[in-house]
């Protein structure tokens, strides 16, 4: 799949306003907080709130605060998860704690919190419109709160979870900020609730078809690619959608080489390899993808009474992110 030009496009514009605004002293402490944001990232979320906003006649330097925000929480969330999880190199390069210490990297990811809300005070909407935003993002962070504990219990838990409770999960954990992108997007166009419920229901089932992909590509992505070891989530035993799928629908020889690698810090390169067979034996990417989709195609339905560039551009988001491989 060619790469999306308009995403990119959007990037360059969104890099640009969030360097101007991650600037201060004692300068390690913003080199820390701006460290992810340089080294990568597509800026999905900010594109959700820029296209959110023209599909209902906004202009671009109206959302631009908001699409800052957003990507700072973003981050925000990305420096503590990986302080939880003990990563050690994202986007390729060192996670911020390896690179900085534990200690600035809790401030810089606090510092990247407290700028969200301090950008959003700061742009040109109205006094109501504002109100509404720091509102909504205040609660999707409520929202990524509870779905990481959520997501962690699921894992210290020797229940294997309902694919219902694995949906609560992500819903709350990845799918609450690109609801908020959405719904926030829509605020900074206009004050019509329809409107700004129907972006911020195609923002949330967005969210879910993402992060089912991205739990696929986490179990049998390609390592050049991903930058990560295959089956790298199966051997941390995360229970994500195609694992347990595998473990609902494995039998005999294949459920006892996954289980043998699942949960296994040591488990060899060779029988990672096996499990991960095991489990693309089994057609568990067609069904992952096939569960991705239909939030997809929940996503587009929100769009229906919409037109012009904004919403092909959008759409066109669906596609990328289903079929995504990275």
């Amino acid at each position: 799949m060619k790469k999306n030009k308009q995403i990119e496009k959007n990037a360059k514009i969104v890099n640009k306003h969030l360097n101007s605004k991650l600037k201060g002293n004692p300068k390690k402490l913003y080199d820390a907080a701006g460290h992810l944001i340089v080294h990568g990232g597509k800026r999905l979320r900010p594109y959700m709130v820029i296209r959110s906003c023209q599909i209902l006649g906004g202009r671009i330097s109206n959302a631009m605060s908001a699409a800052s925000a957003v990507e700072m929480i973003h981050n925000f969330t990305l420096v503590h998860d990986d302080i939880m999880d003990n990563d050690e190199i994202r986007h390729g390069v060192p996670t911020v704690h390896k690179k900085y210490g534990i200690p600035i990297a809790i401030l810089a990811g606090d510092v990247l919190y407290s700028k969200a809300y301090q950008i959003i005070t700061e742009s040109k909407l109205s006094p109501d419109s504002t109100t509404q935003l720091v509102s909504r993002l205040a609660k999707a962070c409520v929202d990524v709160c509870e779905g990481q504990l959520l997501d962690v219990k699921m894992a210290e838990d020797k229940k294997i979870p309902t694919q219902a409770e694995y949906i609560t999960m992500i819903g709350k954990k990845t799918a609450a900020l690109f609801d908020v992108s959405c719904a926030m997007g829509a605020i900074c166009a206009t004050n019509k609730n329809k409107d700004i419920s129907n972006l911020s229901s195609f923002g949330r089932n967005l969210g879910i078809a993402f992060q089912i992909t991205d739990d696929l590509i986490g179990v049998m992505g390609d390592p050049k690619v991903t930058k990560k070891p295959v089956g790298n989530d199966l051997r941390e035993g995360k229970k994500s959608l195609p694992i347990l799928m595998a473990l609902k629908s494995a039998k005999g020889k294949d459920k006892k080489i996954i289980l043998k690698a699942f949960r296994n810090s040591k488990v060899t390169r060779n029988n990672l390899n096996k499990a991960v067979d095991a489990i693309r034996s089994l057609g568990i990417e067609e069904n992952v993808r096939k569960q991705a989709l239909k939030y997809a195609e929940r996503a587009e339905k929100s769009l229906a009474t919409y037109s012009g560039s904004a919403k092909i551009d959008l759409v066109a988001l669906l596609d990328f992110v289903v079929k995504r491989t990275t």
